[in-house]
């Protein structure tokens, strides 16, 4: 099935060679553009492709080798040739299988991810520290580049909720599968009987929307100035400085108060308004091609639980793919690369098995 696929993409990549030649086509700024884009696209497939069948033909030529060789050295050294040759053809099989795999348009983007306490009270806002601590960790790893751009903390050092961005190299396309409800199980540290709690902890990733993706028109937004405050009410600022901004049309609330300059709280207000806004727009795109659902590993959706985190049991498990990791400490510490490698990995196979069934 994917041989012929490729079959098909080599013919297509020849016909657009030819047609860059195209004296009509050459005129066409426009037309030109397009097909020299898609020819770009495709090159890289059908090198690969080349090699794979390159690598196939020395095969066949090592096979016939062992099958017409006297001498036993020969043969050993034929047969050593062929097992690496099989090696290589292995490894360019599932380069081929990955660039078949559409990239998604989002994938390069930066994020602005949110964090919420959701059931379990304060146990609940320790574990959201927890988990802004790990995808910090993550990121120092990746030497990308994080900022809080809101947060509302709790008097033992939780946070009811905490939203922050990540800039850096392909940060959405390691990320993008964090969205969903995470669980821990536990002893709290107010529990006093030795009782394990389980408690929820929100997670959403918004793709960070460019001012050029999302327009925000000024009679659209209705901004509010008030004193920030902070954990248990109490007053951190004497001066209307914190900002709560209202899209109208679609009912999005988004407050920010962690600066004291009201000018600085406001542009990162709308930045976060701007990522929710877009991320709005881009399920409804999603939902309207059906191609997108075949690289979604679970639904996607923040109210889907997605992974829990076993305390007594160093246990990480992540049910949409049953992986489970005996690494909590590690996890929490950042180690995150075995999961999200996983997850990218189950979504290629899921779009490849999409495929194949319909051809």
């Amino acid at each position: 099935m994917i041989e012929q696929k490729l079959d098909q993409i080599k013919s297509r990549y020849e016909e657009l060679q030819s047609a860059a030649s195209d004296p009509e086509i050459i005129k066409n700024q426009n037309r030109y553009r397009e097909v020299m884009r898609e020819c770009s696209t495709l090159g890289e497939i059908v090198d690969e492709y080349d090699r794979y069948r390159r690598i196939g033909e020395e095969i066949d030529s090592a096979r016939e080798m062992i099958s017409e060789a006297n001498d036993p050295e020969m043969t050993q050294l034929a047969q050593e040739e062929l097992d690496e040759l099989k090696r290589k053809r292995e490894t360019s099989f599932e380069t081929l299988r990955t660039l078949l795999v559409p990239k998604d348009p989002l994938e390069g983007k930066n994020i602005i991810m949110e964090i919420r306490a959701g059931t379990g009270g304060d146990e609940a806002a320790l574990f959201a520290a927890d988990l802004f601590r790990m995808y910090s960790h993550y990121a120092e790893n990746r030497e990308w580049k994080l900022e809080i751009l809101a947060s509302h903390g709790t008097e033992i050092g939780g946070f009811k909720e905490i939203t922050f961005s990540i800039s850096g190299k392909a940060v959405f396309g390691d990320l993008r599968f964090e969205s969903g409800v995470h669980r821990v199980q536990r002893v709290p540290v107010t529990e006093t009987g030795g009782r394990i709690h389980t408690s929820a902890v929100t997670v959403a990733v918004l793709p960070e929307a460019e001012e050029t993706d999302i327009e925000l028109k000024q009679e659209d937004l209705r901004f509010d100035v008030y004193r920030s405050s902070g954990p248990g009410g109490q007053s951190v600022n004497t001066t209307d400085s914190a900002v709560r901004v209202t899209h109208v049309p679609s009912g999005l609330v988004v407050t920010c108060q962690d600066e004291k300059s009201q000018h600085k709280n406001k542009a990162k207000a709308l930045r976060v308004l701007r990522a929710r806004l877009y991320e709005l727009e881009e399920r409804k795109r999603q939902e309207e091609r059906a191609e997108a659902r075949r690289t979604q590993v679970g639904t996607g959706d923040r109210s889907e639980r997605i992974r829990t985190y076993n305390f007594p049991q160093s246990r990480v498990t992540d049910h949409r793919i049953n992986l489970t990791l005996y690494k909590l400490e590690s996890v929490l510490a950042g180690d995150l690369r075995e999961i999200i490698e996983a997850l990218k990995y189950t979504a290629k196979e899921e779009y490849l098995k999409a495929e194949a069934r319909d051809t």
